[in-house]
This record gives structure tokens, C-alpha cells and sequence, in this order.
């Protein structure tokens, strides 16, 4: 699948429609990879500024299940499934660098459709399997997502 080459040509209504496409063809081999061989990329500015207290690890957070925000939903029910991990990400760089050390077969990624397409362009290139989900409310702080469509992705098999 060819990605655009300039991301600020992208906008919200062409993101939701490739990442549609992109899910679906991916669907099938996303659903044949166990639970334990998949991660969940989460971005940080889903935290609940000032009420998170996740735990910093560096490039990344651990949710701590304190229930400020809906990432303690996420992470409960990837606990449940036996999903390999879940990280609340700071950066791009980074998720690159952990897809490749923890030798990552499929991830579910929430992302704006900025941080979404570059998402998409880096898991093609590593070959990582994986199925997206847009924020609804984008920013870099307090965003928002559909939380019954992250479980939808996550519970598939």
C-alpha cells in the first residue's frame, strides 16, 4: 500500500478513510497473531493532565490503573486477554526502536492522523501487523477516543 510521501497533505476525512482500508487488509493476519504476541501503543496525551499517575519509564509510561482516563480501560482488558504489553508512548522515535526490541508481531495503535500516518508508514516498513484507531479529539493534551472500537480491535480473533 503506498503511503503519501507529504503528511500534511493528509487530512482527517482521507486518514479515517486509509486507515478503514488499511484495517481491513490487515484484518485477517492481525487476527491469526495469539493475544500474547500483541502489543497496545497508546499516546501519551490521552493522560489525564494533572490526575494521571502513570508510571514514568523513560521513552514511555505504564498505566497504573488509577482511572483518570480511559487508558485504565485499555489496559485492564489487554491484562485480561493476555495481550504482551501495553505502552503509553511519548514519541515517535521511540515506538520504533520498541517494536524492533520486543520483536512485535501486531500492535493496536491509537493515533491522530498526523502521528497515525507516520505510524502506518513505520510499522509497513518493519512489517509489523497492525490495526489503527483514531483519536476523535486530536491535541497534545486530554485527547479522546472511542473506546468500545479499541476493544472491537483488541478482542478480534
Amino acid at each position: 500500500m503506498k503511503i503519501c510521501k507529504n503528511f500534511l497533505k493528509i487530512n482527517k476525512a482521507n486518514y479515517l478513510k486509509f486507515i478503514e482500508k488499511k484495517n481491513s487488509s490487515m484484518a485477517a493476519k492481525f487476527k491469526a497473531v495469539d493475544f500474547s504476541e500483541r502489543i497496545v501503543l497508546l499516546p501519551h496525551c490521552m493522560r489525564s493532565t494533572g490526575n494521571c499517575k502513570a508510571k514514568d519509564e523513560g521513552t514511555y509510561y505504564t498505566c497504573v490503573g488509577c482511572g483518570a482516563c480511559k487508558i485504565a480501560q485499555i489496559t485492564k482488558l489487554a491484562k485480561e486477554l493476555g495481550y504482551k504489553k501495553v505502552y503509553i508512548m511519548k514519541g515517535g522515535k521511540a515506538i520504533q526502536n520498541l517494536l524492533i526490541q520486543d520483536k512485535t508481531k501486531a500492535v493496536v495503535a491509537v493515533a491522530c492522523h498526523f502521528e497515525g500516518a507516520q505510524g502506518i508508514k513505520m510499522t509497513d516498513k518493519l512489517k509489523v501487523i497492525t490495526q489503527f484507531v483514531p483519536l476523535l479529539k486530536d491535541g497534545c493534551c486530554d485527547t479522546d477516543v472511542d473506546v468500545e472500537i479499541v476493544k472491537k480491535i483488541m478482542e478480534q480473533k
